[in-house]
C-alpha cells in the first residue's frame, strides 16, 4: 500500500483506566502477547498513515517509553507523534491536545486506546467510503446484544444519521437502541477543527463529548454517514480485568481459527493459548493445554503434545515436543525430539535430529546434530558436536561461582551416566568417559577418560580391602 500523505490517526490513549483497578497504565495491558496500545498501532500502520498521532495522559512516560521501544517490533514504520492531554475533560479534549498535528492533514482517522480487537480490513473499507463519498465526518457503528453503557447511535426515519447519544443522557427508548457508537471516526480535518472549537461542556461531569462534532459537521450541511460492520466484537473495549480476560479470549480464537485455515490442527483450540503472532506450518499437530507465546515460529508436520510451553523460540520442519517440555528463546533444528519434560533455557540450539529427554535441561548450548542428551542431565555453557551420547545424570559444572566457563565436548563423544565435567575443559571427538568421572582437564581424541577413585569395601570385621 502506498502511504497516505493526507492522512493522519489520532489514537486517543489518555484514560486512566481505573476500573482496571491496576498501577499499569491501561495501555500497557498485554492482549495475546502484546500491550494493547500495540494492537492499535499495528491496525493505524496497516494504513499507512503519514504519521499516528498518540494522544497520552495517565502515565504518559510510562506509556510513552513502551511505545518507543516496542515500535520496531511491532512493525511500526509511519512517525508517532505524541500529545499530552493536561485538560481530561472528556474525548473532545483529547482530540484538541492533538489540533497542532491534526491541522497538518486533510484527513484524520480516530481511534480508541482500549481496543485491541479492530481489524485493519475494516478501517481500510472505512476508509474507502469516504474518500469515495468526500463526506464530513463518518462513525464506525456496531450493533452489540448488551448496549447498557454505550452511546447510541441515532438515525432519521429515513435510515440516514442523526445523532449520537450518550448512554448517560439517554432516555428510555433511546436506550432501546442496539446500534453503538464504536468511538472510531473518520473526519474531515478541516470540519472537524471548526467543530472542536464550537464544543460546549455536556452531561453530569461537563465534559466536551467529540460525538457532538458530528451533529455540529452535519449542521454545517457536510454529510455525516455510519459504518455499520457486523462484527461487533472489534469495538469492544477493554475497561476492567473482566473485560482484558474476555479481549484475549476473543483473540486467541481468532488465532486459533486463522491457524486451522492454515493447516494446523488444533485438537482443543479452546484449549490452546497461542499469541497473535506465532507462525505454525502445516500439518502440525497441536495437543491441548500447550502455551505458545511471543514471536514463535514453529515449522511443519510436527507434533506438540499436551502441557507444552515455548515462548520466542523457533522450531524447524518435522519435530516432536513432548508432554511438560518448556522452550525459551531457543532453536530447535528439523526431526529434533524433546521431552518429556525437557527444558531449553535461552540461547539453545539443537541441530538436526538432536534429542533432549526426560528432565534435562539445556543452557546456552548447542547440542550438534544427532546428539543425545536423554536423562536427567544438565547442559549449561556447552558447545556439542555431533552424535555425542550423554549419559543420565550428567552435569556440566560451568559455574565457579564468580564467572561463567564453557565446555567442549567434540564429534562423537561417548559420556557414561553421572558424569561431571567442571569447566572449562575440552573432550576431543571418539573419546569416551567413564561413568561416574569428575572430569576437570583435557580429554585427547579417541581416549578413556576416567576420573574415580578405587572402590573400597569395609567388613563386619574391620577388614579393609581395595578392589
Amino acid at each position: 500500500m502506498v502511504a497516505q500523505k493526507n492522512l493522519c490517526i489520532l489514537i486517543l490513549a489518555a484514560g486512566k483506566g481505573t476500573r482496571m483497578k491496576s498501577s499499569l497504565p491501561k495501555p500497557l495491558h498485554t492482549v495475546c502477547g502484546l500491550p494493547i496500545i500495540a494492537h492499535i498501532l499495528k491496525a493505524a500502520q496497516a494504513l499507512e498513515p503519514a504519521a499516528i498521532g498518540l494522544v497520552i495522559g495517565h502515565g504518559a512516560d510510562q506509556v510513552m517509553s513502551a511505545v518507543k521501544a516496542g515500535m520496531a517490533s511491532w512493525g511500526i514504520t509511519s512517525p508517532v507523534v505524541f500529545a499530552e492531554q493536561t485538560d481530561l475533560s472528556g474525548s473532545g479534549s483529547a482530540v484538541k491536545a492533538a489540533l497542532p498535528l491534526l491541522q497538518k492533514f486533510e484527513t484524520v482517522f480516530v481511534l480508541n486506546g482500549d481496543t485491541p480487537l479492530l481489524l485493519p480490513s475494516t478501517l481500510q473499507q472505512m476508509l474507502s467510503v469516504f474518500e469515495a463519498q468526500k463526506q464530513g465526518a463518518m462513525v464506525l457503528g456496531v450493533s452489540v446484544p448488551d448496549p447498557a453503557g454505550y452511546g447510541r447511535i441515532v438515525r432519521t426515519p429515513e435510515g440516514m444519521f442523526e445523532a449520537i447519544v450518550e448512554d448517560a443522557d439517554a432516555d428510555a427508548e433511546t436506550k432501546k437502541i442496539a446500534e453503538i457508537n464504536s468511538g472510531m471516526y473518520i473526519f474531515n480535518s478541516a470540519a472537524l477543527q471548526t467543530a472542536l472549537s464550537q464544543l460546549t461542556p455536556q452531561g453530569p461531569k461537563n465534559e466536551y463529548y467529540l460525538t457532538d462534532t458530528l451533529s455540529i459537521i452535519r449542521q454545517m450541511t457536510l454529510p455525516v454517514t455510519v459504518f455499520n460492520s457486523t462484527d461487533y466484537e472489534q469495538a469492544l473495549g477493554v475497561n476492567s480485568k473482566a473485560q482484558l480476560a474476555e479481549a484475549e479470549q476473543i483473540m486467541r480464537l481468532r488465532t486459533a481459527k486463522r491457524l486451522m485455515d492454515e493447516g494446523v490442527t488444533l485438537v482443543r483450540p479452546q484449549d490452546s493459548y497461542i499469541d497473535a503472532e506465532v507462525q505454525i506450518g502445516a500439518d502440525t499437530r497441536i495437543e491441548p493445554g500447550c502455551h505458545i507465546y511471543g514471536k514463535t515460529v514453529i515449522g511443519k508436520n510436527c507434533l506438540i503434545e499436551s502441557g507444552v510451553y515455548i515462548k520466542d523460540s523457533v522450531i524447524a520442519d518435522n519435530v516432536t515436543i513432548k508432554m511438560g517440555t518448556y522452550i525459551e528463546e531457543s532453536e530447535v533444528a528439523e526431526e529434533c525430539q524433546l521431552g518429556p519434560y525437557a527444558h531449553l533455557r535461552p540461547k539453545s540450539v539443537l541441530k538436526k535430529g538432536a534429542k533432549v529427554g526426560n528432565f534435562s535441561e539445556i543452557k546456552k548450548s548447542v547440542i550438534g546434530e544427532g546428539s543425545k542428551v536423554n536423562h536427567l542431565s544438565y547442559i549449561g555453557d556447552t558447545q556439542m558436536g555431533a552424535g555425542v551420547n550423554v549419559g543420565a545424570g550428567t552435569i556440566t559444572c560451568n559455574y565457579d561461582g564468580k564467572n561463567k566457563h564453557q565446555t567442549v565436548i567434540e564429534d562423537h563423544v561417548f559420556v557414561g551416566s553421572n558424569v561431571n565435567f567442571v569447566a572449562p575443559v575440552t573432550v576431543h571427538e571418539y573419546a569416551k568417559i567413564g561413568a561416574g568421572s569428575t572430569i576437570t582437564k583435557e580429554i585427547p581424541a579417541e581416549s578413556l577418560g576416567i576420573a574415580r577413585s578405587r572402590q573400597v569395601v569395609l567388613e563386619k570385621k574391620g577388614v579393609k580391602k581395595n578392589d
